[in-house]
């Protein structure tokens, strides 16, 4: 039988909650806080790894992979800039959320319902974007390896995730699930979280060489979140192929 890396439960979850995707006061208001500075970390890295001039489409000609897209929240934005991107996502019916809005917003993106071990494509993708899913995947080994081969030599891999601390457990579990509600009970399973140390070995027995490791922290006061060195709870790492 072939491996694959789709968690089924982890999808049905998702599913279920699809149509929510693009409500800024819906389930999914979490991500919609955490947007812009993701947006503005991936495009400032990609323009300084790859030498681009700070322009409206700065990212004009780039093929760019996001994988566990669901209804497009980092797709659409990167395709703004310019980029040539595909959104990938196990779950069928963000598929098609994402599709509906990309056409509603004449936003031309190539949507596939898939995984990245059964992506059909000889394409090669200058950037994949993998935020917030390794902690939703049944075997992040076989994930990271199978990304690794839809990147280009000297591509950017983008991981986002959360660590594997008891603060990371009183805080994305405890006090944004259960008492903040500001995400559905039962969204993470602190087992699946991943330590930084851990996860940069991983994607390093996989040619991904750690450029740039940082920490993402909720500004309760300011109502956002900002780019931090405290990685206890929330980072992001940028990876370059070998």
């Amino acid at each position: 039988m072939k491996s694959n890396t789709i968690n089924k439960k982890e999808i049905e979850k998702f599913s279920k909650i699809a149509e929510e995707w693009w409500n800024p006061s819906g389930k999914f208001k979490p991500l919609h806080k955490f947007n812009p500075i993701r947006i503005l970390y991936i495009k400032n890295n990609i323009i300084n790894t790859f030498n681009l001039k700070k322009k409206k489409k700065s990212l004009e000609k780039l093929k760019i992979l996001d994988i566990g897209c669901g209804g497009g929240l980092l797709s659409e934005p990167m395709s703004r800039l310019g980029a040539d991107v595909t959104g990938i996502d196990a779950s069928n019916k963000n598929i098609a959320v994402a599709k509906l809005h990309a056409k509603k917003n004449n936003l031309n993106i190539k949507y596939f319902c898939a995984s990245p071990e059964n992506l059909r494509t000889k394409t090669k993708f200058d950037v994949i974007l993998n935020m917030e899913i390794i902690e939703h995947v049944k075997d992040v080994n076989f994930f990271i390896k199978s990304c690794s081969k839809l990147l280009k030599k000297n591509g950017i891999m983008f991981v986002a995730t959360l660590n594997k601390t008891l603060k990371s457990y009183v805080f994305a579990i405890i006090g944004a699930e259960y008492v903040l509600r500001w995400l559905p009970i039962g969204t993470h399973d602190w087992e699946k979280f991943i330590k930084p140390e851990e996860l940069v070995k991983i994607l390093k027995k996989h040619d991904l060489k750690l450029e740039i490791l940082d920490g993402m922290k909720f500004n309760i006061l300011k109502d956002e979140w900002n780019i931090s060195s405290d990685k206890s709870i929330n980072y992001i790492g940028k990876f370059i192929k070998n």
